[in-house]
């Protein structure tokens, strides 16, 4: 009997959902972008073959540590050395044959001297001048001639010793080797127009490294040149480096999805600050890029923002009779709640425009009101609030499932407390 009385006595519950809150605080709040990619050198020399041929000697190996200049490798020179001395040859008689075509200019024109006295004392004919004249100036066109020929015959001897020098392949930096992809008694393939040929090695420099990340497209123009980031990279699992942004890419990363979609990235450079031993290029990394920052904010919990048409219609507005009506307008007044006859004045007139806008729910004994908000940076959990809040207003957080479905004016009952209220830990 006792409890019949009791469940009679204690005042009914009329909340419609119950809710999760938080507070509305000032805090730091740092933006970042996550990232993903891959740490490369910043500076590396991919080494390809100019010539063809049997690698002979290969002096280096991987992992080893190289200057400008050292010998990498050499490639059978036997022949390219047997073309030089053949167009040495070549270029020896074509000497030999413009000596011998300038000591024929000189007899010529001897003769055409001789012919030229005996002409003046009557002792040869015209005939006899006109063709000494003719030979000399054959025998000039010989010695032209000849000297042309020397200077192709050069030529082509400057081009073979230049392969034979190819053959004989040195360091174009300092660095380290991080790829050797040949071994001696290999053939080089030497690139050509639409084929790139053989990389027998790469060389890096180590020193200076660069975090490669791709970034979503709709992030990436958030981004700007010497933002500071943070990379972890997977093989140092308890360190973190510093780096700044040093290359925006202009060109998307086109990726395909498992639908028809594509996802489209940017690839980012980052140079990190300093030295890391042991590093290796390729290995995995992950970024914080920060792109913006506030001291002492305004912030709402992300999960606080929900989208509603604004100006709100009548039918969104939940409505209650007698005493728990005066109790919500009593409530919802000190809000900035409008009046019943307000509210269907400036919602149901044909002329007012509704948009989509971003807002919250304040609460407020017991009821929640949808007050539209500009949101700036988001942080970690937190959405910082330009205008249309205040320190300490008391918001809907969620469930998610009740807030997507939540009308203004309804009333609530708080499930537990809320993200920056007292009783629970704050970020």
């Amino acid at each position: 009997m006792g409890a019949v009385v009791f469940s009679i006595l204690r005042p009914k519950d009329k909340s419609e959902a119950e809710v999760e809150t938080g507070l509305v605080v000032l805090k730091d709040l740092t933006s970042v972008v996550n990232c993903s990619g891959t740490i490369q050198p910043k500076r590396k020399v991919d080494v390809s073959a100019n010539a063809m041929g049997t690698i002979v000697n290969l002096a280096v190996v991987e992992g080893q540590r190289v200057l400008e200049g050292d010998l990498l490798l050499e490639i059978d020179p036997s022949e390219y050395r047997s073309v030089v001395l053949s167009l040495e040859s070549t270029v020896n008689t074509a000497r030999a044959d413009l000596r011998l075509a300038k000591a024929s200019l000189t007899k010529a024109k001897q003769d055409e001297a001789r012919a030229l006295e005996l002409f003046d004392e009557g002792l040869a004919s015209r005939e006899n001048l006109d063709a000494s004249k003719t030979s000399a100036e054959v025998e000039a066109a010989r010695v032209e001639a000849a000297g042309h020929r020397i200077k192709q015959y050069e030529a082509n001897l400057a081009k073979a010793r230049h392969d034979l020098e190819k053959v004989t392949i040195t360091a174009p930096m300092s660095g380290v080797i991080t790829r050797l992809n040949v071994e001696e008694g290999e053939n080089a393939i030497m690139g050509t127009l639409n084929n790139p040929g053989t990389v027998l090695l790469v060389i890096a420099d180590l020193k200076t490294m660069e975090a490669w990340v791709e970034v979503d497209e709709t992030e990436v123009v958030n981004l700007s040149l010497g933002q500071s980031t943070e990379v972890e990279i997977d093989a140092f699992p308890e360190l973190t480096f510093a780096g700044r942004v040093t290359e925006i890419g202009n060109s998307p990363l086109r990726l395909r999805t498992g639908s028809s979609r594509e996802a489209v990235d940017f690839q980012v450079k980052i140079t990190l600050d300093e030295v890391v031993p042991n590093i290796r290029p390729g290995l995995s990394a992950k970024a914080e890029i920060v792109v913006a920052e506030r001291v002492q904010a305004l912030v709402v919990p992300l999960g606080a923002v929900t989208v509603r048409e604004y100006p709100l219609k009548t039918s969104d507005i939940r409505r209650y009779t007698g005493r728990r009506a005066r109790k919500q307008e009593a409530a919802l007044s000190e809000l900035g709640f409008q009046s019943r006859p307000a509210l269907e004045d400036s919602t149901d007139a044909g002329q007012v425009e509704r948009k989509d806008k971003e807002g919250v729910f304040i609460l407020k004994d017991g009821f929640v009101k949808f007050t539209p908000v500009e949101i700036g940076i988001a942080g970690e959990d937190d959405f910082e609030v330009v205008s249309g809040l205040s320190v300490k207003d008391k918001v809907v957080t969620g469930p998610f499932r009740i807030l997507r479905e939540l009308k203004d004016g309804a009333q609530v009952k708080t499930a537990k407390k809320g993200k920056h209220e007292p009783g629970r830990d704050s970020d």
